[in-house]
């Protein structure tokens, strides 16, 4: 399939990227990495006038972490999210997302940032930055602004970014002392988009959890917190009745749909078995 007539413009700057896509508003659409964007383009769902690339923002790419926790340009590829340093040494859960994402080429290509502003409710790197409090720094005409990535997604395909905006770093803080997180996903074969996508995040205190958060991916409109479920688990022991309890409470949370990958039905009960081993391999790791 051919893309769409377009005009593509190359931005060296955030500014000069930002003041594009004021002038070129609805007309414009960005591209990172293109992975998802050109796919979009060429079946027709997007054809946008203008194609802002990004890639040339060479301010955008990197991964380091400083007194606060990580900070990640929205350039950073997911091949070097696996490889980071950085990252396997403060947040091993997050380092082991991209390898449960697409193929080798993909990764080499695809983008952090271009996996949030898809805004997918499949994005596998969603649950587990937002179960560990990550936030999205975000540039525009009237200067920059920070928010929770939980309150990042609006809809399928749909995020906070305003005209002129663009998405720009990932921040990812400190986590305690004894935190571990695993996710999980269920797709039909390891390259495909998540069927489900289960994210937990905890901090261990001998045999009881001291706090948790659970993210559920693909089965609502959005990634969402199932915070009935964090709740029955937050300081309580682990054992195999709770797991189950809090499994189940999860899939009441979810509120999926029927698709070609999967029933609601089959998605629920899949929600209520990886929330249990996610929440299992966490609190191991966690030891």
């Amino acid at each position: 399939m051919r893309l769409p007539k377009f005009e593509y413009l190359g931005p060296k700057t955030v500014q000069e990227a930002c003041s594009l896509l004021s002038q070129h508003g609805d007309k414009a659409k960005v591209m990172a990495g293109g992975t998802d964007v050109l796919n979009v383009m060429k079946e027709r769902k997007i054809t946008p006038q203008y194609v802002v690339g990004i890639s040339g923002i060479n301010e955008l790419d990197y991964i380091k972490a400083d007194a606060d926790g990580i900070k990640i340009g929205a350039l950073a590829t997911l091949t070097s999210m696996a490889n980071s340093s950085a990252i396997r040494e403060k947040c091993p859960c997050l380092a082991e997302v991209p390898l449960k994402m697409a193929t080798v080429q993909i990764r080499n290509m695809g983008t952090l940032g271009g996996n949030l502003c898809n805004a997918a409710p499949s994005a596998d790197t969603a649950p587990i930055l937002i179960c560990l409090g990550a936030k999205a720094k975000i540039a525009g005409p009237n200067g920059e602004r920070v928010v929770a990535l939980e309150d990042f997604f609006t809809g399928p395909g749909k995020t906070v970014l305003g005209s002129g905006e663009l998405l720009v770093e990932i921040q990812v803080p400190n986590q305690p002392a004894s935190t571990a997180g695993a996710y999980l996903k269920m797709s039909r074969v390891s390259v495909d988009l998540a069927i489900v996508g289960v994210g937990v995040v905890l901090t261990r205190d001998g045999d009881s959890c001291k706090d948790i958060k659970i993210t559920l991916g693909a089965v609502a409109p959005t990634p969402i917190r199932a915070k009935k479920a964090e709740a029955v688990v937050k300081g309580k022991k682990i054992d195999d009745a709770l797991l189950e309890q809090a499994g189940k409470i999860a899939s009441e949370e979810a509120k999926p749909i029927d698709d070609v990958r999967g029933s609601a039905f089959y998605r629920t009960e899949i929600v209520k078995v990886y929330t249990k081993r996610a929440i299992k391999q966490a609190m191991e790791q966690a030891n």
